[in-house]
């Protein structure tokens, strides 16, 4: 049986989760804190007066013994220094700052009394603040505290030991409450810091899938606008010469021509639906077999729906790799179908191909941009072709312009970059 997972719990770091299935945080007490900070800062406000309250009614030997007036003063300091831990999480500084208030203010033979409060809000310095303010705080608060312990022992120099005692006293517990603060508050800022990272990583990760998803989506789009669109205007353009022409041999050639070209359509499609579907696929593979990838069969599909194609090549197109072939052959495809429904009185339809050491040229050309009687531009409609050459040249790393030149003539212009062969010694 598998074990089940643990169950997210926003426990140390209260609404810190946001969906990332924190485990419980350990021990009972911890997750009841967590869960009720409000009654934790009752307890410690309880703990605290508990602490301090006996100490303004206990006498001491200190030569000048505390009036009446003076022991319920510091009764009344104590409480109200303590009930302001309520607000230590929020504002740590204002509330050290009022518990420091007793400390100063009583006389000599009450100050042991507002020992212990300054320690716990220090505490909450150093956890809710900083280390760097907590630190701070205790350095002024000693120094506050040693100028008062030099004050009273000019007064009344017979006592200065227990002056020393109780300054050392009241030292000890705010040193003792800002390390435990330091060590709490730096696991609590390391686990807050663990947390946003965490957070910023689903967010970055959900960004990633979705834009992943945007660019196979647009992968997908780009190949089926090829798939159909340039095989489609090849069987569209052999159904409307077969129709047109009286001639029965011509007539059935077309009508073959017709079918062949479906029938490559269809085996492209499967193809590329075979490769969606399977799960092994790694990402950006190729949707489009490399033996369809085939200049020279789109020109020649192009020249049997009767199109003027001339097809130009230099060097040896099937030793390019199967992405940059596939990529050429689109492009010539995009090319040629734009030609035959933009440009149906062409007389001439130039592609040229060139393999060079470091790069593939393409040019394509068609005379017959305004011979229709209005200028007309591939994708000046919203069309989909020019920017799918954009994506596709851009994939592989190449340039690619489109556009009028000498008001008739429509030419792309692309160069596809070769990846550069490993030199000897130099791992692949």
């Amino acid at each position: 049986m598998s074990r089940p997972e643990p169950q997210a719990v926003v426990g140390a770091l209260p609404g810190t989760d946001d969906g990332l299935r924190l485990p419980r945080p350990p021990g009972v007490l911890r997750r009841f804190w967590a869960r009720h900070p409000r009654v934790a800062d009752v307890l410690v406000v309880l703990l605290a007066l508990l602490l301090s309250a006996p100490a303004a009614t206990i006498r001491t030997d200190f030569a000048i013994v505390p009036t009446p007036a003076q022991t319920w003063f510091a009764v009344v300091l104590v409480i109200v220094a303590c009930g302001t831990l309520v607000l230590r999480r929020a504002h740590p500084l204002t509330v050290f700052v009022a518990t420091m208030a007793p400390a100063l203010l009583l006389p000599p033979s009450l100050v042991p009394a507002a020992h212990l409060i300054p320690a716990f809000a220090l505490y909450a310095v150093a956890v809710y603040r900083s280390v760097r303010a907590c630190w701070a705080a205790f350095g002024v608060a000693c120094g506050a505290l040693a100028i008062y312990t030099s004050v009273a022992t000019i007064t009344l120099p017979s006592e200065l030991p227990f002056l020393v005692s109780s300054l050392v006293s009241a030292v000890v517990a705010l040193l003792i409450g800002g390390l435990i603060g330091t060590n709490v508050g730096n696991r609590r800022r390391y686990l807050e810091a663990l947390i946003d990272r965490s957070r910023q990583l689903m967010v970055e990760r959900d960004q990633q899938a979705r834009l992943a998803a945007a660019a196979e989506r647009t992968r997908i789009a780009r190949e089926m606008h090829d798939i159909v669109s340039h095989n489609l205007t090849v069987v569209v353009a052999l159904a409307e010469g077969a129709t047109a022409t009286p001639d029965t041999e011509r007539a059935r050639a077309a009508t073959e021509q017709i079918a062949t070209t479906a029938r490559g359509a269809l085996t492209e499609m499967r193809s590329m639906l075979g490769v969606l579907r399977d799960p092994d696929t790694a990402p950006g593979a190729l949707l489009a077999p490399a033996d369809s990838a085939n200049v020279a069969a789109a020109a020649e599909a192009a020249q049997r729906a009767g199109y003027p194609v001339v097809l130009h090549t230099e060097g040896d197109l099937d030793a390019l790799p199967a992405d940059l072939r596939l990529a050429l052959t689109r492009i010539v495809q995009e090319s040629l179908t734009n030609a035959m429904r933009h440009a149906p009185l062409a007389t001439i339809i130039d592609v040229r191909v060139v393999v060079r050491e470091e790069a593939v040229d393409v040019l394509v050309v068609n005379d017959g941009a305004k011979k229709a009687g209005r200028p007309v531009e591939p994708g000046a409609r919203g069309g989909y072709g020019i920017p799918g050459l954009h994506e596709r040249v851009a994939h592989v790393g190449g340039s690619l312009s489109a556009g009028l030149v000498d008001d008739d003539r429509w030419i792309v212009r692309a160069s596809l970059p070769r990846p550069r062969a490993p030199l000897e010694g130099e791992p692949s």
